[in-house]
């Protein structure tokens, strides 16, 4: 019996290949409401299942009550560290005197550079900026509505969330089965394997991810208390969040740290600033990542960066964040379908170069075989 009827052209793979990657785009952008949340409930039980696992083992709790209660737990904690924020944040409102004197004193300053420079009057300068002002309000039921449906779309994430995560983690067994089910009886081994090391690997990962936002928060705080900036423990939160964002995380949240150590403070402070997130990113890149976070996710830069940039194009800040996750599930994937170990490779490191000779093998003992057939 044949193993397959034809070869199709190259042509038509490709073009097989572009449509496929066009649909799967266009669902992913269209679905976002349903998929992203499924995405975040999917890892979120990955993470919770050894945690849901021993309070059925060792306390003997039916599985829906282990799921709730393992869910209880994970998010008690992350609003107690919203709640923690939020105090901090009503505190900052006692300074708004200090940053509206800031804005004037910068606006002024701007005036006389401008009028120094161009020699347009302050009268004129005003008469600009009420026209400005005046064609803004127009669009302001707009940016009103806009945030208005951010704020539904935040609270709508949250709560497909929450119950995607329930569902996953109570019904894991099932699904275990049922992709059991829908593969060939040989390869029964495969599909466990790639479980497993997915649950391995997101668990791994998500865990380092909250290592390292708690060591960058720590090192933050200290930094900032040290140089004494008002408000570190809320600006050294901050930073352990932003920085969960590659690449970009770190420099929205020395943005945000500048703009307040400026308004609170004086502009020497804020070079201070500069300095120390910058060591502290250096610190984190070098030595926290590799270590922590990156160690298990062999994932190259060039294609992790891109996929961060699709991530955020489809689905904004969350894609971003889910970029790496799924793009080492892929890989995992990948890695363990023989027609798609090349895609695996290029998704991996370079110098893995055990993996390129054995790749390299497989493929010339299966067209040895093809050219016997």
């Amino acid at each position: 019996m044949m193993s397959r009827f034809f070869d199709l052209p190259f042509y038509l793979k490709l073009t097989c290949s572009l449509i496929t990657l066009i649909a799967i785009f266009y669902i992913a952008k269209v679905g976002q409401t349903i998929i992203v949340p499924f995405i975040l409930g999917s890892l979120f039980a990955l993470l919770l299942t050894p945690l849901s696992s021993w309070l059925e083992r060792k306390i003997r709790i039916p599985r829906v009550v282990a799921a709730l209660l393992s869910l209880f737990l994970f998010f008690s904690l992350i609003v107690g560290v919203f709640t923690l924020l939020g105090s901090q944040m009503t505190s900052l409102k006692q300074d708004l005197p200090a940053f509206e004197k800031q804005v004037v004193d910068g606006f002024d300053v701007i005036q006389n550079w401008v009028f120094e420079t161009f020699h347009i009057d302050y009268s004129a300068q005003v008469g600009y900026i009420n026209d400005t002002l005046s064609n803004s309000v127009g669009q302001g039921t707009a940016i009103l509505g806009v945030a208005l449906l951010s704020m539904s779309s935040t609270l709508i994430l949250l709560i497909f969330t929450f119950f995607y995560t329930f569902f996953m983690l109570a019904y894991r067994g099932h699904i275990v089965r049922f992709l059991l089910l829908l593969n060939k009886e040989n390869d029964h081994s495969i599909v466990l394997e790639i479980i497993f090391q997915v649950q391995y690997v997101v668990k791994k990962y998500l865990i380092g991810l909250f290592l390292q936002m708690i060591i960058v928060a720590i090192l933050t705080f200290i930094a900032l208390s040290i140089i004494g900036v008002k408000y570190s423990l809320m600006l050294a939160i901050f930073t352990g969040f932003f920085n969960v964002l590659p690449y970009i995380g770190i420099f929205l949240a020395l943005l945000v740290i500048s703009l307040i150590t400026f308004a609170t403070s004086s502009f020497l402070h804020v070079l201070f600033v500069i300095l120390a997130i910058f060591i502290i990113h250096f610190f984190d890149s070098n030595f926290v990542v590799p270590k922590i976070v990156g160690s298990k996710v062999k994932v190259n830069s060039m294609v992790a960066m891109m996929a961060i940039f699709c991530g955020e194009l489809l689905w904004g800040i969350s894609g971003m964040f889910l970029a790496i996750p799924v793009l080492a599930i892929v890989k995992i994937v990948f890695d363990r379908i023989r027609p798609l170990k090349p895609w695996g490779f290029l998704l991996g490191e370079d110098d893995n170069k055990e993996q390129y000779e054995a790749l390299k093998k497989e493929i010339c003992a299966t067209n040895e075989s093809g050219k016997r057939k």
